[in-house]
């Protein structure tokens, strides 16, 4: 590894999950860490564009602002859009008319953002580079984190259908080395013990009954994800991977609107990144 390798933040998803993510990166931001890149998925990517914004404090925000107009996410919005997050409010009216995000600010931050999305004919991730902010750039944030059976799958500039980066590729550490960014911090939203199980493959061909390669993606998801899980633990073990995650399972659910637990959830990730501050400033600067 070389002395001035590139480093890395990756931010996996897990929807409102996301908001342990939300306080870890805050608390980085406030410490003025800087890296040469970051990628996210599914929540992971909605918040983390946060931080090439430079906008500590906003995911929360509008999380707790918005948690309960049945514009922003909820059974009406699926009811109505077949979408339980609204596509149109959430990414578009809140973001550049509520609480504005700070397009001029990324566009201009020199750190390379990635998110990942799932190309539903295939089942592949879907891995774009966005540097810019505009209807296209949003629509493959929204695309991002899509969740399947819940959401519909989101037709991008190059024409293709996604979905969810989370099916298939929910830690993307490996993609992160292979183009070169050697050191990484990896922030994960459940606990370092936790194993994925299986889900029943006939339940997802039943929700699914039009995306068979995703629906099969998701059956195997548990096989992919535990995979990913050893590869950081690997990593972490080998010294060029740090890891941030919560002690035990957070007290939220994937869409919950609770604004105590968000607040709750944001807090504990808040101080599991003061908690590691100092180790974590000598990883990132290289020191012993």
């Amino acid at each position: 590894m070389s002395e001035t390798a590139k480093t890395g933040l990756v931010l996996e998803g897990g929807a409102m999950r996301g908001l342990f993510t939300a306080g870890v990166i805050d608390v980085m931001m406030e410490h003025g860490l800087e890296f040469d890149g970051l990628i996210g998925v599914s929540a992971g990517s909605n918040f983390g564009c946060n931080y090439k914004s430079c906008q500590p404090g906003r995911v929360l925000r509008y999380n707790l602002r918005y948690a309960s107009d049945p514009r922003y996410m909820g059974l009406r919005s699926l009811i109505t859009t077949g979408n339980l997050v609204g596509a149109e409010f959430a990414y578009h009216t809140l973001p550049l008319e509520l609480d504005i995000f700070d397009s001029k600010r990324f566009e201009e931050n020199p750190m390379v953002f990635y998110l990942v999305a799932t190309d539903v004919a295939t089942a592949q991730p879907a891995y774009y580079r966005m540097d810019r902010v505009n209807r296209d750039s949003l629509e493959w944030l929204r695309a991002s984190a899509s969740m399947p059976a819940v959401t519909r799958p989101v037709r991008v500039d190059d024409g293709r259908l996604m979905l969810d980066g989370g099916i298939s590729d929910s830690i993307p550490l490996a993609y992160f080395r292979s183009i070169g960014y050697e050191r990484n911090v990896v922030v994960l939203t459940q606990p370092r013990d936790y194993f994925k199980k299986p889900a029943p493959a006939w339940l997802w061909r039943l929700m699914l009954p039009r995306h068979r390669a995703i629906a099969d993606a998701m059956a195997r998801r548990h096989e992919m994800y535990n995979a990913q899980l050893r590869l950081v633990s690997d990593g972490e073990r080998a010294g060029d991977t740090f890891v941030i995650a919560p002690d035990g399972v957070l007290p939220i659910g994937r869409v919950s609107t609770d604004r105590a637990r968000m607040k709750e959830v944001y807090e504990i990730g808040r101080r599991e990144a003061f908690k590691a501050m100092p180790a974590l400033k000598k990883f990132i600067t290289n020191q012993p």
